[in-house]
């Protein structure tokens, strides 16, 4: 009985095959044909490749040349990117002492610019403009320049928000951009800057609470937002445990948080 069974369970299969099977001619066979085709043609490809790979290495040289040639336009687009943004930010400041003259829109590598500097594979990695007269605003551009690592705008004349673009420069470990006029909040953003050790914004017109997100950034060794016009309450979580009053002092603040008795922004 067990063999009858197992017989008509075949014979079902079977049946059940060929009412599915596409009919001769049918658009369904003709794409299972190609995709045959050219699954069958990538084998052929890839075993006469490593056929003849075996009996002449040097075969393989048009495919490294590609990966070179495709290595190469990749670091281009990462150079052009790279002085795109940082043209992008000379037009938005005054320079009366010509700090920027090098800044030269025409020559695609900016590791050549002065105040720039970059590291072994070209990326810019530090942008040095402390103390150095400038005036204007930051914008958005600033965030493509993945990876910076040290942003030094302090003691000049920049105005305007912070953007919050800024928080795209992962690799960030200290930003800078202390004695300006720069106004409005300090980015939510920045929390996503967890390499940041060094955050100096005092002597501005910041206003609104400290973001409690920056709570979260543990290698974060100096917060100075002194002499602004902060208000709300100072976070007491992470790294915040260690700072010092004299960062919070010259504000609007209520003094530490006081967690579950009044909000953090307590008094904005």
């Amino acid at each position: 009985m067990g063999g009858g069974n197992g017989q008509k369970a075949k014979m079902a299969r079977e049946k059940h095959m060929e009412r599915n099977r596409p009919a001769k001619g049918s658009q369904l066979e003709t794409n299972k044909k190609a995709m045959n085709i050219q699954f069958n043609g990538y084998v052929s490809y890839y075993l006469e490749f490593t056929y003849n790979f075996r009996n002449d290495p040097s075969v393989c040289l048009p495919f490294v040349q590609l990966l070179v040639d495709t290595a190469k336009v990749r670091i281009f687009h990462a150079r052009h990117c790279q002085g795109n943004a940082l043209h992008a930010l000379r037009s938005r400041f005054k320079d009366p002492t010509n700090v920027l003259q090098s800044w030269d829109p025409t020559l695609v590598n900016p590791c050549t610019w002065f105040h720039v500097t970059c590291d072994s594979n070209n990326h810019v990695i530090r942008l040095d403009l402390g103390n150095s007269n400038i005036s204007g605003t930051l914008g958005p551009e600033l965030g493509q320049l993945q990876h910076l690592q040290y942003l030094e705008l302090y003691m000049n004349d920049i105005s305007g928000k912070i953007p919050k673009e800024l928080g795209n420069l992962k690799s960030l470990v200290s930003m800078d951009m202390y004695q300006n006029k720069l106004e409005g909040e300090i980015p939510k953003s920045f929390a996503n800057l967890k390499s940041l050790k060094f955050l100096r914004l005092n002597n501005n017109k910041l206003t609104g609470s400290i973001p409690r997100e920056l709570t979260t950034l543990s290698d974060l060794k100096v917060f100075d937002v002194s002499n602004n016009g902060l208000c709300g309450t100072i976070p007491v979580d992470g790294p915040f445990r260690s700072f010092p009053m004299e960062s919070f002092e010259n504000n609007k603040l209520n003094g530490p948080e006081l967690q579950g008795l009044v909000p953090y922004d307590f008094g904005c």
